[in-house]
């Protein structure tokens, strides 16, 4: 006898992982119920981190580039940003409404492998049983028990966006993806910035020459950049921070960002008693099909690890629903997943590096575009940044795609899809015998082509 459950399908998190999975199942047919601690739905991507963050970078960067600093603050900025999440919120309620999905605000938690039991934010209980679960409960900045975050003057990539104050100066401790975008933000904000790294070089997943470019124009804008430290102490007065220093330096400033990791949000919903168990940073382990160590409950996005990218978290979702409703799912999450990193300007990246290359000895040639020599760079004085077309030297296979520069995350789609093809429709000659909008930033991708071909003819 097959029992019956309250919901075919529990979702617990609407950020786009829980979207992505939530809507795949409702599509499928199935009754679906979404759990979210937040008030609104939209998950950490559309209330702390990527559409804050990057509508208060679009903000900063229109001010630097028309230069009307006079009567701009932080908190103004931070208010244009929230006109932003109120649409998103709008728009993504609206996708629950529309495909009859109850929606619950509160924290849940397992009780037994098929039972969740919420504590509403609105006060109350509710308990029902699901046949399948997918966890998309996102992840957290991490926190070192020894640094006092409830201080005002030390924040971290959450807290940053609701700063009391405007700073003259922060110190951002971090310097990955988060740590460089909100270096370029403070300081084309006229703010002084230290950036502490704990490495020997900022992003050192990208390309070297992206890295160099990157470290470059930081620095040219004013950004204080420290490698190979590691942070002793953090002292927190009413006056300002001081971070001391392995090395023995002491940094003092406004605030302190912290921008060292991140955690999963699986602790507090009773993974331990129903046999899941998580890695020291809170991340679930999944098998290939986003299944946990109970098949009926999967597990996508943030809190599952890498890549840990909003747009690989809804397609994790939509294909871990496709499994547990169908039993299979044949769309595997695609290999070479695009970067974007907002710094300003920004980059990004799809494929292999020239140190990736070099190590597994691929007789590789590079062809280059610089924007200054571009007529729309020249037309909209967008002249800083490159696209660089990594290729076989043999067979003229495109390997990797590497952009620094405006507009680069949308760039780097189109090499993205001569990428994604085989054989022949994977060579430098696509970009060479394509006819491209002129004048565009798009002709880049022609400029690079004709300099690499250059070069093995």
């Amino acid at each position: 006898m097959v029992k019956s459950f309250d919901y075919d399908v529990v979702v617990v998190g609407s950020g786009p992982g829980g979207e992505g999975g939530a809507i795949k199942s409702a599509k499928l047919g199935k009754k679906v119920a979404v759990i979210d601690d937040k008030p609104q739905v939209g998950g950490n991507c559309t209330h702390r981190g990527t559409i804050p963050s990057k509508a208060l970078r679009h903000a900063v960067q229109v001010l630097s580039e028309t230069g009307t600093f006079r009567d701009a603050n932080f908190h103004d900025l931070l208010r244009r940003a929230e006109s932003v999440i109120g649409e998103q919120v709008a728009l993504r309620q609206g996708f629950y409404e529309r495909n009859y999905l109850d929606v619950f605000h509160g924290r849940a938690r397992f009780l037994d492998p098929h039972t969740v039991e919420i504590d509403l934010n609105n006060g109350g209980v509710e308990r029902f049983t699901a046949a399948g679960f997918i966890l998309a409960t996102g992840s957290r900045p991490y926190h070192p028990p020894d640094i006092d975050f409830s201080h005002p003057r030390i924040v971290d990539s959450d807290t940053v966006l609701t700063l009391e104050q405007n700073p003259r100066s922060i110190t951002i401790y971090g310097a990955g993806v988060i740590g460089c975008e909100y270096a370029s933000i403070f300081r084309s904000l006229h703010i002084k910035v230290n950036l502490i790294n704990s490495r020997h070089q900022l992003l050192s997943f990208l390309d070297d020459e992206i890295i160099d470019a990157v470290s470059y124009h930081l620095r040219d804008q004013g950004v204080v950049i420290r490698h190979n430290e590691e942070y002793l102490r953090v002292e927190a007065e009413d006056s300002e921070v001081r971070l001391s220093l392995k090395s023995n330096k002491q940094i003092r400033s406004d605030i302190l960002l912290w921008a060292q990791g991140r955690t999963g949000n699986s602790d507090r919903i009773g993974l331990q008693g129903v046999g899941i168990e998580t890695d020291k940073r809170g991340q679930i382990a999944v098998n290939e099909n986003y299944q946990t160590a109970q098949s009926h409950i999967y597990a996508v996005g943030d809190v599952v690890g890498y890549p840990s990218l909003a747009s690989a978290a809804y397609d994790q979702g939509r294909f871990a629903a496709t499994h547990l409703v169908e039993g299979v799912c044949e769309t595997p999450l695609i290999e070479d997943i695009p970067t974007g990193i907002y710094t300003i300007p920004e980059i990004s990246s799809v494929g292999l590096n020239e140190r990736e290359l070099t190590e597994e000895k691929v007789p590789y040639e590079v062809g280059r575009a610089f924007f200054r020599s571009l007529a729309r760079g020249q037309i909209t004085g967008r002249k800083t940044g490159m696209l660089k077309i990594l290729f076989n030297r043999e067979t003229l296979e495109i390997l990797g795609i590497h952009c620094f520069g405006y507009q680069a995350s949308e760039i780097i789609h189109i090499g993205q899809a001569i990428l994604a093809q085989k054989g022949e429709a994977n060579t430098l000659m696509y970009f060479i015998n394509t006819t491209f909008n002129y004048p565009t930033m798009a002709e880049a991708y022609r400029v690079a082509a004709l300099n690499g071909l250059n070069r093995v003819q």
